[in-house]
């Protein structure tokens, strides 16, 4: 497959097709993932269809008009909104004298130029090499040909067979490399689930600020701009929130609408953090006027991807809609919703309130108290940044003010075999299963 060159400048023609059967595409979004590529873009043709045409996808003199305006323009290549078959892509060509691509191919060359990591840069090209082998083409003269020669002669291939062939051979490679990876990747999330590490991952639609966010959360410099899929490749940090203690903040990719069958399973591996989150943070483009169909788009690929996980929405954007901060409850204790902007930062400590409270439930004042002995379980507060208070009886017991969420206290206190009726006195009913069961070990 070709792909649209790394320099930018390459003149290229728009076309936009308004099918009735089809869904309708954001015009807009279309030419900001063209400027993305790197493309100057010297028109953007529009055009209206009952149904596509089999042979060109448009109709002929649709297709002449934009052959005419090539040739005007000298245009290096003609971007269509939709996916093409292969052979209309080649009827296209022999009537614009033009290489043409369709949405696929110009997300594909988006992600190529985009992808940095090792994980990144194979999926990728499993990708290209996927959309390449529906479109492996030669001249009838090269098609018909066999290889001969000494130990070469007989029934042999055609050349188009050993394209074809060589293709399978690196795509097994790929997929067995990807493998790897994934399988690497499984047993970090799985030190990370024995650890009881929470996992909080960003999802959302391509250009609403989740890379921005995921900056500010955890403090770190993942690249941020204002451009479709600014980020490719899944970054994870880990963090110490207060209440919650160690977890694990994952930036995906963006998603679009239309996002063809093909490249989700292509990414699967980078959205398997997504499918294995404890929580996600739907990350809204609150300003944007396609915002209910950016929503709908980000759950139809998390529902094709299996993502059956808690999710908060977290609608960013503020400043630019005028809305204030705050949070939407959907039931007592439990957020459905959060008003942010990460540009400003308002509104940052309501979304860790309500991270805090969808992972460990509500949050409630408590009286400790600790025999001199239970000092690691007291450092273990301290490190979750949970205490209010502390002073020492005349007996040289602990007496601790905190508020924290029941389950992660429970948790604790479990972990310590300590008897949490002595701890809690009264409160200890609060549990369902009292522990005293577990005795203070050596």
């Amino acid at each position: 497959m070709d792909h649209l060159k790394q320099q930018r400048g390459e003149k290229v023609i728009l076309v936009s097709v308004s099918v009735q059967m089809l869904e309708d595409l954001d015009a807009e979004e279309f030419h900001l993932l063209a400027q993305s590529a790197g493309a100057e873009i010297l028109e953007h043709v529009h055009a209206q269809r009952i149904r596509p045409d089999a042979k060109l996808f448009i109709g002929s003199g649709k297709a002449e008009e934009i052959a005419a305006l090539a040739e005007q323009h000298e245009a290096d290549l003609v971007i269509f909104d939709h996916a093409l078959t292969p052979a209309q892509a080649r009827n296209l060509e022999k009537i614009m004298h033009c290489r043409v691509v369709d949405r696929t191919e110009l997300i594909l060359d988006i992600f190529a130029q985009r992808a940095r990591t090792y994980e990144g840069k194979l999926q990728v090209e499993l990708a290209q090499l996927q959309h390449l082998s529906s479109r492996l083409i030669r001249s009838r003269g090269d098609l018909d040909s066999q290889k001969g020669g000494i130990g070469l002669r007989g029934p042999g291939e055609t050349v188009l067979e050993t394209d074809r062939r060589l293709l399978r051979i690196r795509m097994g490679q790929l997929k067995a490399k990807i493998e790897k990876v994934k399988q690497t990747r499984t047993q970090g999330r799985v030190a990370r689930q024995k650890a009881a590490v929470p996992t909080v991952s960003l999802v959302g639609y391509t250009n609403a600020g989740k890379s921005t966010l995921f900056n500010i959360l955890a403090d770190s410099d993942v690249y941020a701009a204002d451009q479709l899929f600014a980020t490719l490749d899944p970054t994870l940090r880990r963090l110490n929130w207060d209440g919650i203690g160690n977890l694990v903040l994952a930036d995906t990719v963006g998603f679009v609408r239309n996002l063809s069958h093909s490249l989700v399973e292509s990414f699967k591996a980078t959205l398997e953090e997504t499918v294995e989150a404890t929580l996600l943070l739907h990350v809204i483009d609150s300003s944007s006027p396609d915002m209910l169909e950016q929503i709908e788009a980000v759950e139809k690929v998390l529902k094709e991807i299996g993502a059956d996980v808690p999710v908060l929405q977290v609608y960013n954007k503020i400043d630019a809609t005028g809305e204030q901060a705050k949070i939407i409850y959907t039931a007592p204790h439990q957020p459905g919703r959060v008003y942010i902007s990460a540009h400003t930062q308002q509104g940052l400590d309501l979304l860790r309130q309500a991270v805090h409270e969808c992972l460990m439930g509500n949050i409630q004042s408590f009286e400790l108290k600790l025999k001199p002995a239970y000092g690691k379980l007291r450092n273990q507060l301290y490190e979750l940044n949970v205490i209010q208070s502390e002073q020492y009886d005349d007996q040289g017991n602990l007496h601790l003010h905190v508020i924290m969420a029941p389950h992660k206290l429970e948790q604790l206190i479990k972990q310590a075999h300590l008897p949490i009726s002595e701890i809690l006195g009264d409160r200890a009913r609060l549990f369902q299963k009292p522990l005293e069961e577990f005795e203070i070990k050596d």
